[in-house]
């Protein structure tokens, strides 16, 4: 496989059929499908995030297969190793063309991979250098807490009071119950979008263990069930939240952790809540910057997932029981 590279880490074309960009990463550089014959190909991965360098790489030999992970995920065919620096490469095996459209009954599936995961010991990994893409939810609640103003006028179209669900939901973060799993205690995929995962022949596969790190459980959680992406929308409701919410607790206790149900529920809705209303500003200052001209989004694709993360906070908050600071005085 190695000889497909060239000595920069980029595409050899002769040896190539052909290829076609999956994906373009945050500096430039794009995830392809290569073609070595019309049957056969390869997903090819540069190093699309120099803050991750070598990590993919880690996770695969050391948690994946060093921790005998089931085959949820594809697999990685040949790799430059981290002294490559920027040019680092990697070949995955590739699972063909595969659509992120969210069903519950993969939800589901996926839902018991984590809570499997979230169960294996993680001693051996506290000194290990293992990055997230995001900050940690103590960092998270303490931005959104300081960025009132720009809360307040990204919300004041679509609820009455910001400023009290605001107010209200500091004053839970105090609220030790509610805060019992914030602890960053189990292995995270870190990344866990629905664009991370997919069904292929009926069984669910884990994509890009890049951000693989320690985190609160609610870190995989949230993912799965609440985030919002520009390219994969999708539709949450109360009911298929709460089935998925039991289906984890259910697990967890199978794999030998009993959590308290109440405080576990309660706690994912503050958590729920205040990373959504970090996700607005982010996708807020995005529509800003962007001034109505379309960007590696598109102004429709981040409308959409604004309109999504309100949907999921007004939904968390409202369980939270302040759904009535979210409605609007219409």
């Amino acid at each position: 496989m190695k000889e497909l590279i060239l000595p920069d880490g980029t595409l050899d074309a002769s040896r190539i059929w052909r290829r076609e960009t999956l994906y373009t990463g945050m500096n430039g550089k794009s995830v392809e499908r290569v073609y070595l014959s019309p049957e056969y190909t390869v997903i090819y991965k540069p190093l699309t995030n120099e803050s991750q360098l070598g990590q993919e790489g880690w996770v695969y030999e050391h948690i994946l297969q060093g921790m005998a992970f089931p085959p949820i995920y594809p697999q990685l065919l040949a790799a430059s190793g981290v002294a490559a620096g920027e040019q680092s490469w990697q070949l995955f095996e590739d699972l063909g063309a595969l659509t992120h459209s969210f069903e519950e009954e993969a939800a589901l599936e996926l839902i018991d991979h984590i809570a499997w995961w979230h169960s294996l010991p993680v001693q051996h990994l506290i000194e290990q250098p293992l990055l997230g893409p995001k900050p940690h939810i103590e960092d998270i609640a303490k931005q959104v807490l300081n960025r009132r103003d720009e809360l307040t006028e990204t919300l004041a179209e679509q609820m009455s009071n910001p400023q009290a669900l605001i107010k209200q939901l500091e004053a839970l973060t105090h609220n030790s119950s509610l805060t019992t799993y914030w602890t960053r205690d189990v292995l995270s995929h870190g990344d866990l979008h629905l664009g991370n995962y997919v069904r292929v022949q009926g069984v669910v596969r884990v994509l890009d263990w890049e951000h693989a790190h320690l985190n609160s459980r609610y870190w995989d959680v949230y993912h799965a069930i609440d985030l919002s992406h520009p390219d994969f929308p999708k539709t949450m409701s109360t009911p298929v939240r709460e089935r998925l919410l039991d289906r984890y607790l259910e697990q967890a206790a199978e794999h030998g952790t009993q959590l308290n149900a109440r405080h576990f529920k309660q706690g994912y809705y503050l958590f729920a809540s205040l990373f959504s209303l970090w996700m607005l500003l982010l996708i807020a200052g995005d529509l800003k910057r962007l001034a109505g001209v379309d960007g590696k989004w598109t102004i429709r694709q981040l409308t959409s997932q604004l309109e999504e993360t309100l949907d999921s906070l007004w939904q968390c908050a409202q369980t939270l029981g302040e759904g009535e600071l979210l409605k609007n005085d219409e």
